[in-house]
């Protein structure tokens, strides 16, 4: 979807097409169409607000305090449930399923619930959620496990990090959602 400029700019005159530029072949995206209130607090599809985002010292602080905590927890995780060499790591496994399914929860909330708390998904998401989930260490953990002859764990964990990753975020987002419904009747 093409991002359309904000109503300002002098390159939006008033009264002019709100009809995006076609894009990728799907054709053109009538702006007009999206909902009136923003996606999410952050982000709102109609404004092109990358230059006021960028550098804003409060979101970064947030994101900074939040990935110092998300971090240290995963550190502490790993020091109480060490991975012993050539093992399965299956405690990088957990950490990266839980905050992926955490990440599913705060999604749905920050989007359905909490739409207009502008903190809290990078606070949560980005900083905390960031800090704590670790594709980097998985990557190292996949390396480690080949070039130590253990190929066979090494894909094992390789394709059970992803689906289980996807697995959680799809039944978490599913789960709030339906416990959101339930509770609105």
């Amino acid at each position: 979807m093409s991002v359309q400029h904000h109503p300002t700019d002098p390159r939006d005159p008033v009264g002019a097409d709100r009809t995006a530029p076609p894009d990728a072949g799907r054709g053109p995206v009538d702006v007009n169409s999206l909902p009136r209130g923003p996606v999410d607090s952050d982000v709102d599809l109609r404004v092109d607000g990358r230059a006021q985002r960028a550098h804003d010292p409060v979101v970064l602080g947030a994101i900074a305090v939040g990935g110092a905590i998300g971090a240290a927890a995963r550190y502490l995780v790993g020091l109480g449930w060490p991975t012993p060499p050539g093992g399965f790591p299956m405690s990088t496994l957990v950490i990266n399923v839980v905050g992926c399914g955490l990440i599913g929860i705060l999604m749905v909330v920050v989007t359905d619930v909490l739409p207009r708390t502008r903190l809290l998904r990078p606070l949560l998401g980005t900083g905390v959620l960031g800090g704590f989930t670790t594709f980097s260490t998985y990557a190292v953990d996949i390396q480690r496990l080949v070039i130590g002859g253990n190929a066979g764990i090494a894909l094992l964990y390789l394709a059970g990090t992803v689906v289980g990753a996807l697995l959680a975020v799809r039944a978490t987002v599913s789960a709030t959602r339906a416990l959101i419904t339930w509770r609105t009747r």
